[in-house]
């Protein structure tokens, strides 16, 4: 692996691993649902932008809309919906420990999906990460840094993810990334609209803070981390994946630097675990 590629990995899972302490503080200041979506029209806009007027991309047309809304739909609205829900009820570094686990979902549901039988390395990849994310979570519940409708919620999150990336890999698209990305993001958004306005319930503070954090969320996270996982897919898929066991570690450190919330053995070893459930996944998946 040269040193551009593991640098660009290194970035990559710095930048993905912020989000959940971006979200946390943002939280502070707006309402889960106002936050993200903030975040994914300006995303999306950005990207549409670009996808129009650098790479001269052209419009969907036909079934393509109805692709992209459906898999804007899982990637975006359920997803961050239910995500953005559950990381108010937990600790930033579980969340990105959670959202850590979601190959290991997707190869058990691609498995599902084609009529493959899973393997048992497979399944052993997920019970570990699910044992993972357990025992990382048991200190959190006694100081209130998590709840079980928090975990629910991740867990819907993850699902609602891993369905929308099997969907994408069975689509014949025609049109660029940027494009596909820049109009599943805004298309979410706009559907998540109707959710954010019937939940709508406290009164949202456009500060300092929910600027700064909406910010770091659509530049960094959602453009940047994209492109940057994009790139590192077209080099070599295989290696690419290995950066996603980056994520817990930089997850949990964010978490304890910038909002105070604790790491014990409980989080060192749940760590561990997702990242074996992961290393077993890969291997199974190189195979």
């Amino acid at each position: 692996m040269n040193l551009k590629l593991i640098l660009t990995g290194l970035l990559f899972a710095a930048l993905w691993a912020s989000a959940s302490a971006a979200a946390k503080l943002g939280l502070r200041s707006a309402e889960p649902l106002v936050l993200f979506q903030v975040r994914f029209l300006a995303a999306g806009i950005i990207m549409l932008a670009y996808s129009f007027v650098v790479q001269k991309d052209r419009l969907p047309k036909g079934k393509e809309w109805r692709e992209l809304t459906i898999f804007g739909s899982l990637n975006v609205t359920l997803y961050l919906s239910f995500f953005v829900l559950g990381i108010k009820e937990v600790a930033a570094g579980l969340g990105s420990l959670a959202t850590a686990t979601n190959p290991l979902f997707i190869s058990i549901l691609s498995a599902f999906w084609i009529g493959r039988q899973v393997k048992w390395a497979e399944w052993t990849a997920v019970l570990m990460g699910l044992a993972g994310v357990a025992v990382a979570t048991y200190p959190l519940f006694q100081e209130s840094y998590a709840s079980p409708l928090g975990l629910f919620y991740l867990f819907l999150s993850m699902l609602s993810y891993s369905v929308g990336t099997i969907y994408y890999s069975n689509i014949d698209w025609k049109l660029s990334r940027t494009a596909i990305n820049g109009w599943q993001v805004f298309i979410g958004g706009v559907i998540m609209l109707p959710l954010t306005v019937l939940m709508h319930k406290e009164p949202n503070h456009y500060d300092l803070n929910f600027t700064l954090s909406v910010l770091w969320l659509t530049l960094p996270v959602s453009v940047l981390a994209v492109q940057l996982w994009l790139y590192l897919l077209k080099a070599d898929a295989v290696k690419a994946s290995m950066f996603l066991f980056l994520c817990p570690i930089f997850g949990f450190i964010y978490s304890y630097f910038l909002l105070n919330e604790p790491i014990t053995y409980h989080t060192f070893l749940g760590t561990a675990l997702v990242i074996a459930g992961l290393y077993i996944g890969q291997r199974e998946k190189t195979k």
